[in-house]
Order: C-alpha cells, then structure tokens, then sequence
C-alpha cells in the first residue's frame, strides 16, 4: 500500500485479503478488493463540559499523556453504547467529582488528538447538580478559573477556541 496511515489496515478485518486503494467519493480509501469492505477513518467523537461557578470555568489538569501536565476540560470519548450527552455527564463525574445536568450545546470542534488522532469533540454548558470538587481518574489537579487568570498552558487547540468562545460571550 503506497500510504504512511498508520491507522490503515493492512489486511482486511473480515476475510484478511490484503487491503488495496481505490478512489471512492474524490478520496483514496482503504478497501479490501475480495470482500468489498472500505476503512473508512473518521474522527474519533467525545464530548466536554463548561461547568461555571459565576464567572469561572471549571478545568482539569491532565495527569496522563498526551499533554500530561497540561489543562483542558473535562473531556472523553465516547464508548460504544453511549449517546455523546451520557459521555459529557460521566466524563464530568470521573474527572472532577461533579455531577452535573447539561443546560445547553455550546460547541462543535475538530481536532488532532497527538500524535495524528482526527477527533470530533461535542461541548455542553453544564450545572453542577451535585458531587464534591475532586481530582478524579486521568486528572492531576481540578478547579474553577477566571478567563483572564487560566493555569498552566492549555492543551488542546480546541479547548483555546472554546475559551476564547466564552471570553467573547463574556465581554470585559
């Protein structure tokens, strides 16, 4: 196969022929020319959190890679038998101790999770219904934060939008 993916397969999942290229919808896909199966590589999809506590966001300090050390909201995938608004209210729970009832979608963003992962992350403003404030599974540290004094560096590229999102809602 004439291609650096490293998330292509190289034998078909089903009937492990080798997979070849072919031009499907103007894109060069992974298929398997025995069975007819295509990889299709879509973004992963997760959710994240906007908690408030008057006019400060609640953000976690990553504790693993990538980007340990580094803050973001509280965010994760989705796991198969979830719906993405489940996702949003478990990954909440798990990383600040904090239950809470989505008021409202926020934003949509794409990104690259490091190294080369395409992600699709669903944002939720969200109210704390209950739970104690604590660092939780992946989280080193947790707390809520004013815009114009956030921690460390921010680790993602679209948790910077979605700041800079709610800093222009905001205003001075």
């Amino acid at each position: 196969m004439n291609t650096t993916n490293r998330h292509v397969f190289k034998h078909c999942p089903h009937c492990r022929a080798d997979m070849a290229l072919r031009l499907e919808g103007g894109i060069q896909r992974p298929l398997c020319p025995d069975c007819g199966f295509v990889q299709y590589l879509n973004p992963a999809p997760g959710a994240g959190v906007i908690v408030l506590r008057e006019r400060k966001v609640c953000l976690v300090k990553r504790k693993f890679p990538p980007r340990q050390g580094q803050w973001s909201f509280p965010t994760g995938f989705m796991e198969w038998d979830e719906d993405v608004q489940l996702t949003a209210r478990r990954e909440a729970l798990e990383e600040t101790g904090l239950e809470v009832r989505l008021t409202g979608l926020f934003a949509v963003e794409s990104g690259i999770l490091p190294p080369d992962i395409p992600v699709l992350v669903v944002f939720y403003r969200a109210e704390e219904t209950g739970g104690e404030l604590q660092a939780g599974d992946d989280a080193e540290e947790v707390g809520f934060f004013a815009l114009d004094d956030l921690p460390g560096p921010v680790a993602f590229a679209a948790h910077r939008r979605v700041l800079a999102m709610l800093a222009r809602e905001w205003g001075p």
